[in-house]
């Protein structure tokens, strides 16, 4: 998929740079169910650190941000699919 915009997040804010949304964004989450396809509880181990590392700068960013809602962000949605 040459071309193609990079839909990775930029830190601090975890924000597609491409998008504009928080990230993960849907292109960002396609890739990611793709490249897991086969393995997805490998997915949510690497979700659930992303998450760890995004929670240390959104913190900072926005002391209101709580767990339960990095969670859903960065986890929940690969547990639905």
């Amino acid at each position: 998929m040459r071309g193609e915009p990079e839909h990775k997040p930029l830190r601090p804010s975890w924000r597609c740079p491409n998008c504009g949304i928080p990230w993960p964004c849907s292109a960002a989450k396609l890739r990611l169910l793709g490249r897991y396809r086969q393995d997805r509880p490998g997915l949510l181990v690497y979700m659930a650190e992303v998450q760890e590392e995004a929670a240390a700068d959104l913190t900072k960013l926005n002391p209101g941000v709580t767990l339960p809602d990095l969670t859903t962000r960065f986890v929940g949605w690969a547990e639905r699919r």
